[in-house]
This record gives structure tokens, sequence and C-alpha cells, in this order.
């Protein structure tokens, strides 16, 4: 088992969090159940994923989830062109997002190639 508490990736995850929630509280209402919800469910579900996986009993289920947060974060990269094509961001706010998202997707993967 792994202490996420003491992952990088889970912290640098959690600061990734606070930021998508700061970003769409500027979103307008109406997307409320929509994207907001998705891009902050997305973004909580990497480091929940990785919590979760650091408790189970081996590597080998500890990778799966480490996984499914990867998806997560493709996901959420998705999420963020989405905000840039429907012009609720600019281009600089899409590229500083996709660089602190290709960070942690970089992070994760070389978790999982660890274990």
């Amino acid at each position: 088992m792994h202490n996420f508490r003491e992952l990088i990736v889970w912290k640098k995850g959690r600061v990734l969090v606070k930021e998508i929630y700061l970003l769409t509280q500027n979103y307008p209402k109406s997307e409320i159940y929509g994207l907001i919800s998705q891009m902050r469910r997305a973004s909580v579900s990497i480091i929940s994923n990785i919590a979760e996986g650091s408790g189970r009993k081996s590597d080998k289920d500890f990778k799966r989830f480490l996984e499914f947060a990867y998806g997560s974060a493709l996901e959420l990269e998705t999420q963020i062109y989405v905000s840039f094509d429907i012009e609720f961001i600019d281009e600089n706010t899409l590229n500083v997002f996709l660089e602190y998202v290709h960070e942690i997707q970089k992070m994760i993967k070389g978790l999982e190639n660890k274990l």
C-alpha cells in the first residue's frame, strides 16, 4: 500500500481541483449541470482514483486506478478545449490549464511505470 498524501501527483491534483472550481465560477449559470459539473467531477475524479488505488493491496490494482485517473485527466483536457471552443476561456487560460493537466498526465503515467 502507498500513502497517497505523500504523492506529488495527488498534491498537484488538489491544486488543479481548486483552480478548476475557481475557473468554472465564471462560467454561465446555465452550465451548472453541464460543463461546470463535468469539469469539477473530472478533476475530483483524478485525485480520488489516485487515493483509492493507493489503498489497494497490490500494485496491479493501484495501476488500474491510475488508469482511471489518467482517463479522467483526458476527459478534463477535452472539457478545457470545449471551454475554449465555446469562448468561456481565452487562449492564454487554455494554455495554462492544458500545461497543468499535461503535467499531471505525465506524472500519472510515470507513477504507473514505476509500479
